[in-house]
C-alpha cells in the first residue's frame, strides 16, 4: 500500500510516447479500470460522437471543452469536468477503433483509452480502460471510483447514440 500511495508512475513524455501512443495504461498506477458497454450504434456512428469532443458537453453533464483544435495524435485538448481543469493531448486517433490521450492535472498524470469493437446487428462494444497516478492519490480517488465515472460516461454515451430519432442513425 505504501508503494501505492507515492507512486507518480513514468514522466509524462514517457507516459505519452511509451504507453498512450502503444495503446497502453500504467497497469502499475494506483487507480486503473476497465469498463464496458455495447452500444446499439454502428462503429461509425459512435465515432462520430465521441471524435466530436466540442460536442461532449452537449450529452455529458458537467463537462466543458475549454481549448480543442484537431483531433489527431500530439494535438492538445483542455477540458473541464467536475470542476477539475485537465490538460490532455491525443496519442492514438484510429477512425471507427481508438481514441486515446494522456491528461494531467494538478501532479496526476493519466492514460485513458476509448476503444471500439464492431458487433453483429449494426452494434459496437465500446470500452474505456484508464490509470491514473499520483502521490497520495489513493487517499483522494480510487479504481472504484474511476470506473463509476466511466459507467456514466458510457451511460450517457449511449442514451445519446440510442436515443436519436432513426432517421438521424
Amino acid at each position: 500500500m505504501i508503494s501505492k500511495l507515492f507512486y507518480s508512475g513514468p514522466s509524462l513524455a514517457d507516459l505519452h510516447e511509451r504507453y498512450a501512443a502503444r495503446s497502453r495504461i500504467d497497469e502499475a498506477a494506483p487507480a486503473t479500470c476497465s469498463v464496458s458497454a455495447v452500444i446499439s450504434a454502428p462503429p461509425a456512428r459512435v465515432w462520430a460522437v465521441l471524435s466530436d469532443v466540442a460536442g461532449w458537453p452537449a450529452w455529458y453533464p458537467g463537462m466543458r471543452v475549454l481549448d480543442i483544435g484537431e483531433v489527431r495524435p500530439g494535438a492538445r485538448l483542455r477540458w473541464q469536468t467536475g470542476g477539475v481543469t485537465i490538460r490532455s493531448v491525443f496519442a492514438v486517433v484510429e477512425r471507427e477503433r481508438e481514441l486515446t490521450w494522456t491528461g494531467r492535472f494538478l501532479c496526476y498524470k493519466a492514460v485513458d483509452r476509448h476503444l471500439l469493437e464492431p458487433l453483429p446487428g449494426g452494434r459496437t462494444r465500446v470500452t474505456i480502460a484508464e490509470s491514473l497516478a499520483g502521490p497520495l492519490l489513493p487517499l483522494l480517488y480510487s479504481s472504484a471510483r474511476l470506473r463509476a465515472g466511466h459507467e456514466r460516461w458510457l451511460a450517457a454515451l449511449r442514451h445519446m447514440l440510442e436515443a436519436a430519432p432513426a432517421s438521424a442513425r
